[in-house]
């Protein structure tokens, strides 16, 4: 293994200084560090170092959707957008919901050598809300299961919910609920409001989400178990997390990097790449979901990253998929909502996008090191990013199979110069390096 010396980084946006990696590990981190012979040395000035990124909500669609995605090509957008560690959400096909499946999803991971795969188990057979999955198996197998979900599908039953929470409790594992309740969102398109109305779409109603988060808080704090909340969207949904955690209560939960910059607005141009499940919502809700974030009432990014094939996007709205690619673009629309507003500090972005999402998947277990600070004896797991370049994006330059970009054409600011996984070059100059 190849022995790196990066020179002059600002480690996670404060003090600058050398990093020393070898057998994939951090051997060092100093001012002025001397490197053996045959170590090679990466100029970061005006770089900035951040452990390496997480992603607990990622559909890699492997299983049964290849031609939207493949755990290769789904892990070589992750590398390029800075992340080390993926979630795989469980509504493949067949359904991940037992440990045959999860074991095939955790070994493509490990194949493909872009980023650690982490599968999340389904919490229902089929994802169909009527028979708990088989959690404790999924638990038990290869691919050591922590997090389960019906992403995609709300688990809408109050009592299969409340027995979900009660079998992980068992062995430390999460339940990840996908807050949507169903019989308000019959035929929604778009977020409820005059613009759905004036378009003639079926509205999505803020409080289809936050009566779902409301009662499985409670549902929570009953089983003493732990609840995570998948990509939240309203101010609504703010206030309950932010009371309940004033309350003691045991709930996570995340937003998207696209709750965090677009509004329903776009949803004027019919356009189906800005179709996405929660929709997007008002700029009251951006401003709320920001300040959450910031004031750490949020505790994760994740990107929800959603490829999907060029039929399923281009054609009428009511028809099309909902979702949107978000691996490669992340970081930068993370910095251009949070960082250069002064919301957020880079330290902060690597406590959102590293160190919390890792101890929610458990992801810094068995040796993988992630979610670890940049310090002498950490995993090399490392992000280096050029937080003063600009790119603009090109759908077709991406790693994904799928194109489905809303941020198509948009100028971002921050760039991932390279990453590394255990010390693994897996990214360099910005590109893939293998």
């Amino acid at each position: 293994m190849t022995a790196y010396l990066i020179t002059g980084a600002s480690i996670v946006g404060g003090e600058v200084a050398d990093l020393l990696i070898d057998d994939g590990e951090i051997v060092a981190v100093g001012a002025n560090l001397t490197a053996p012979a045959g170590t090679t040395t990466i100029d970061a000035t005006g770089l900035v170092a951040l452990p390496g990124l997480v992603d607990l909500h990622t559909h890699l669609r492997e299983p049964g959707r290849e031609d939207a995605e493949t755990v290769l090509t789904g892990t070589r957008a992750a590398a390029l957008g800075g992340f080390t560690a993926v979630f795989a959400m469980a509504n493949t096909d067949p359904v991940a919901d037992t440990a045959g499946v999860v074991e095939q999803v955790w070994r493509l991971g490990r194949e493909s050598g872009y980023a650690d795969v982490y599968p999340i188990g389904a919490v229902t057979v089929g994802r169909k809300g009527t028979q708990l999955a088989e959690l404790g198996a999924m638990a038990d197998s290869a691919a050591r299961v922590r997090v389960f979900s019906d992403d995609g599908d709300c688990v809408w039953d109050a009592a299969l919910m409340r027995r979900a929470l009660e079998y992980v409790k068992a062995f430390g594992g999460t339940i990840a609920q996908h807050a949507q309740e169903p019989r308000l969102t019959q035929g929604a398109q778009m977020n409820e409001g005059a613009l759905s109305g004036v378009l003639g779409l079926t509205g999505w109603p803020a409080v289809a989400e936050e009566a779902i988060i409301a009662r499985d808080i409670l549902l929570n704090a009953h089983v003493g178990s732990k609840l995570h909340i998948c990509h939240l969207s309203t101010k609504g949904s703010v206030e309950i997390v932010r009371a309940a955690k004033k309350r003691g209560y045991e709930v996570t939960a995340e937003v998207t990097p696209h709750h965090l910059l677009l509004t329903e607005d776009l949803a004027a141009s019919y356009n189906p790449v800005f179709k996405v499940n929660p929709p997007l919502r008002t700029k009251e809700d951006v401003e709320a979901v920001r300040e959450g974030l910031a004031d750490g009432t949020i505790d994760i990014v994740a990107t929800d990253h959603a490829p999907h094939p060029v039929e399923d996007k281009d054609c009428e709205w009511s028809a099309a998929a909902f979702g949107m690619l978000g691996l490669e673009t992340a970081l930068s629309v993370v910095q251009h909502a949070m960082i250069d507003t002064k919301l957020m500090t880079w330290a902060d972005l690597a406590d959102r996008m590293s160190y919390r999402p890792a101890a929610i998947g458990q992801a810094g277990d068995g040796g993988s090191g992630h979610g670890r600070p940049l310090e002498a004896g950490a995993p090399a797991n490392v992000v280096l990013v050029d937080p003063a370049a600009e790119r603009t994006v090109v759908p077709s330059e991406s790693a994904s199979l799928s194109r489905n970009t809303p941020f198509d054409g948009m100028t971002l600011p921050g760039k991932v110069v390279a990453t590394f996984l255990r010390g693994t070059p897996t990214v360099l100059d910005g590109a893939l390096s293998r």
